[in-house]
């Protein structure tokens, strides 16, 4: 089971452009922009943004669970 769960996270880490997120909204404005540049790093941006929170409450279990076991 933590084998698994390496392997995805080592793999989501590894190609960030599967991850591809984009709001309606910005992806609105950045198709009207003939520059593929600015969709990349609104793109990242929103990718980044979204994965600082997850990043945070997963220290938080880990840490509870390293409490609780020992």
């Amino acid at each position: 089971m933590k084998l698994k769960i390496i392997v995805v996270l080592l793999v989501l880490l590894a190609f960030p452009s599967v991850m591809d997120a984009q709001c309606a909204m910005c992806r609105a404005v950045v198709e009207s922009e003939a520059d593929g540049k600015t969709a990349e790093g609104i793109n990242n941006g929103i990718v980044y943004l979204m994965a600082v929170p997850y990043v945070l409450v997963a220290g938080l279990f880990y840490f509870i669970y390293r409490k609780m076991r020992g």
